[in-house]
């Protein structure tokens, strides 16, 4: 069975940091390109950071020089580092393959909120 978990979310200041992580399961993370998405309230989620199996990296414009995504191949999981957080950052955020897959399973989400 797929297994994706999400972690680390939380309540931050404007300016402050996160990292989030995401466990998964080797059968899908071990031949897959992975993903960060958001879905802020009332809005479509989002693909935000991606990395590729060789480690590189792609990002949305918003977050672009402020967050940064990694994977441990070792523990089949992917991180999200988020600095200079804004309120518009606020969403629940998911981790992913990259691309979806037309039965992609989603996890629960970890929630962050930015206060301003």
């Amino acid at each position: 069975q797929v297994q994706l978990v999400e972690s680390g979310g939380g309540l931050v200041q404007a300016g402050g940091s996160l990292r989030l992580s995401c466990a998964a399961s080797a059968r899908i993370f071990s031949i897959n390109a992975m993903g960060w998405y958001r879905q802020a309230p009332g809005k479509q989620r989002v693909l935000v950071a991606s990395i590729s199996l060789g480690g590189m990296t792609n990002y949305a414009d918003s977050v672009k020089g402020r967050f940064t995504i990694s994977r441990d191949n070792a523990k089949n999981t992917v991180f999200l580092q988020m600095n200079s957080l804004k309120p518009e950052d606020t969403s629940v955020y998911y981790c992913n393959t990259v691309p979806l897959y037309v039965n992609s399973h989603w996890g629960q989400g970890t929630q962050v909120t930015v206060s301003s």
